[in-house]
């Protein structure tokens, strides 16, 4: 599936700010055998004096920009076309959640998708015995780690409510998970929190989903904005698996990956700081369309 991706971030300051400094991860990712990044571009408004490509640890490609001139106004547009793969239907080749800690103790290395690094806290994920309890009854009949994502994602589906007027980028995943209402991040802070808690290696994926779904499908929640979901180590044979709790469906081809981490905090679109003083706004456009 070939996509074509427009997207518009904007800040608007009531008063001028008179310089930023920001870390971007807003292309989409280019994954073997995964997704291809046919073509991408990004533009910023006003014009940067410095910017700076690179990539961090988990390998997501980064742009670090520099504003030194009063601006109003901030705009980030990016520009891609992606191809999206088609993986086969899963085959569960996964452990016994009561086994899985074995196997995470085999994995020898310390790269960056070693399921080491998702097994604690993070910046964005502590340890909630109410979560701990939650995830414990809903994955109390999986008889695998993979049944277990499949169990709790579909549980959190069932008893949260996307709510976009509920929560904001701070708020913390136990409040939303008190509430039962919250937006795509929310969902996936809360089953990250439960699945380490299982001792199953979680993280975090941004990405886009497709704006119109298929004839005769649903339309995904989330399709408006960056939407988020879940990535869980499944053992060694199986690997990485990647979950949407938002929709209760596994990742397909609807999904596109711009970066991946521990938490939102590792894969944030926008991060920075600007000098200036009142308030700001922000606004966020995403079209995301299947070319025939």
């Amino acid at each position: 599936m070939i996509y074509d991706i427009r997207m518009e971030i904007e800040y608007s300051y009531d008063r001028p700010a008179a310089s930023g400094r920001n870390l971007l991860r807003l292309m989409p990712a280019d994954l073997p055998l995964e997704q291809r990044l046919i073509a991408g571009s990004l533009t910023i408004e006003p014009q940067p004096r410095e910017w700076l490509g690179g990539s961090d640890f988990f390998q997501n490609v980064t742009n670090e920009v520099v504003f030194d001139t009063p601006h109003k106004t901030t705009l980030f547009s990016v520009q891609a076309r992606v191809e999206r793969m088609l993986r086969g239907g899963w085959l569960d080749m996964s452990p016994r959640l009561d086994l899985l800690e074995r196997e995470v103790a085999d994995y020898r290395e310390l790269d960056p998708w070693a399921p080491h690094h998702f097994l604690g806290t993070s910046p964005r994920i502590a340890f909630d015995p109410e979560m701990e309890a939650y995830g414990i009854e809903a994955t109390a009949n999986a008889a695998t780690a993979f049944d277990a994502v499949e169990a709790l994602g579909q549980a959190l589906h069932r008893d949260m409510t996307f709510d976009a007027e509920a929560t904001t980028v701070d708020t913390p995943a136990s409040e939303a998970f008190a509430n039962r209402h919250g937006v795509c991040q929310d969902f996936t802070h809360i089953m990250i929190t439960c699945l380490r808690s299982l001792g199953m290696p979680a993280g975090y994926v941004s990405g886009f989903l497709r704006t119109v779904p298929p004839e005769g499908q649903p339309r995904l929640e989330g399709a408006d904005a960056m939407h988020a979901w879940v990535r869980a180590w499944c053992g060694h044979e199986m690997g990485w698996v990647e979950y949407d709790p938002t929709n209760a469906v596994h990742v397909s081809m609807d999904h596109v990956v711009i970066a991946r981490g521990r938490d939102y905090s590792d894969v944030a679109p926008v991060k920075g700081v600007s000098r200036s003083s009142g308030a700001h706004t922000t606004r966020q456009s995403v079209d995301v369309d299947v070319l025939d």
